[in-house]
């Protein structure tokens, strides 16, 4: 199994003030992988900062994240799944935003879990053959 972060877990984990080793650490030995579209969200939250200190420390996360976690491209396989995954959702009706699709896209895909923070959670588990897991408190 493995672990495909969500921009929701890293936003909780930022709020307890938990570093990522914390998270890594408790992961074990599964690998943990973050996809590109939650690389843009966290890029997007430096580049909206309320001043440029901020923005610099939110920059820096980033690195510190992107320099231990490998990095999911959103390539053909996981576009194809996405497809997939839009239209089931979208006959049912449920359809969630299109940036956590790609995240649970690239779960399915990789056969990995969604770690998600706690109150992005929900819509995840409508998305079929999504396991979700949320940040321990």
């Amino acid at each position: 199994m493995g672990l495909v972060m969500d921009t929701s877990a890293l936003v909780d984990l930022e709020r307890t003030g938990a570093p990522l080793e914390t998270l890594l650490r408790d992961a074990g030995d599964e690998p943990v992988v973050l996809p590109a579209i939650v690389l843009a969200e966290l890029l997007v939250g430096a580049r909206l900062a309320p001043t440029a200190p901020v923005a610099s420390e939110r920059r820096a996360k980033v690195d510190a994240l992107t320099a231990r976690v490998p990095l999911v491209e959103f390539g053909r396989e996981i576009a194809e799944c996405w497809a997939d995954l839009f239209a089931t959702l979208q006959r049912h009706g449920a359809l969630i935003p299109a940036n956590d699709l790609a995240v649970a896209a690239t779960a399915v895909q990789l056969g990995f879990d969604v770690l998600a923070g706690t109150r992005e959670e929900r819509h995840f588990r409508q998305v079929p053959g999504v396991r979700v897991r949320t940040l321990a408190a």
